[in-house]
């Protein structure tokens, strides 16, 4: 445990589960204090009567919601996702649609609703949950690896307009990571093709990985509190693979 971010106010979205729950944590264990965004209403007040955060339960691919957010953070973690495989011509265009709004229209509006604060203070740290998929593409993956690239975009550009005000912008690039999500399109390959649910592992999902493991939730979290550390201050406009060696093949 540090207090690398004592007094630092965070904001992470999908922040009820999975990697988002993670990055709650670590980042309450680092100092800071956390807004949980999520959907879910249970599991997003269970997450921040945890860390002694405050609970907001909203829908992001409603781009008002947004506006009911807190606005004065130093931290703004971009992590709220949902994935939907399928070839492009069935792929729904309403499917298509809802993942961009989530995935690169939110994590924009947040950025435009909490950068006045943070340029204010003359500080402030904003981290983009992207993906291998947001530096490489994979088939059947349209939606989402539109919308990972357009958040690289977006991120980068807050590098750069950001960099005088003390402000940073990074995406984090994990490759398959122990989540509910992922376990389903284990669950999905496994069904499909027939093979036991370790083998989607090794044989699918990390085929082109160097270590045949799934990365954990906290592993990202870390990465995650590092960039908001004062460490990282000179990291920005960056995208940081945590993915195995799987963009490395």
């Amino acid at each position: 445990m540090t207090s690398d971010l004592d007094g630092r106010t965070a904001l992470v979205t999908g922040g009820a589960g999975g990697i988002g729950l993670a990055c709650v944590r670590a980042l309450a264990a680092a100092g800071a204090k956390v807004h949980v965004v999520d959907i879910d209403e249970r599991r997003t007040e269970a997450a921040a009567a945890e860390v002694g955060g405050w609970a907001h339960v909203a829908d992001l691919t409603d781009p008002s919601s947004v506006a009911g957010l807190p606005a004065e953070v130093d931290i703004l973690v971009n992590n709220a996702g949902i994935q939907h495989v399928a070839p492009l011509e069935d792929f729904p265009p309403e499917v298509f649609t809802r993942i961009q709004t989530l995935m690169v229209t939110a994590p924009f509006l947040l950025v435009r609703h909490t950068l006045p604060a943070m340029y204010a203070r003359g500080w402030g740290r904003i981290v983009n949950m992207s993906s291998v998929h947001g530096l490489r593409a994979s088939a059947y993956k349209s939606a989402y690896v539109a919308a990972k690239h357009g958040l690289e975009g977006l991120s980068k550009v807050a590098a750069l307009e950001g960099a005088e005000h003390g402000v940073t912008s990074n995406c984090v690039n994990p490759g398959y990571v122990r989540t509910p999500l992922v376990d389903g399109q284990i669950d999905a390959q496994a069904a499909e093709h027939d093979i036991p649910r370790e083998d989607v592992v090794s044989e699918v999902l990390l085929k082109r990985a160097a270590i045949k493991k799934l990365i954990e939730p906290e592993d990202v979290a870390s990465l995650v509190v590092w960039l908001c550390s004062p460490h990282a201050g000179h990291v920005t406009g960056a995208s940081v693979p945590l993915d195995g060696g799987w963009t490395a093949a």
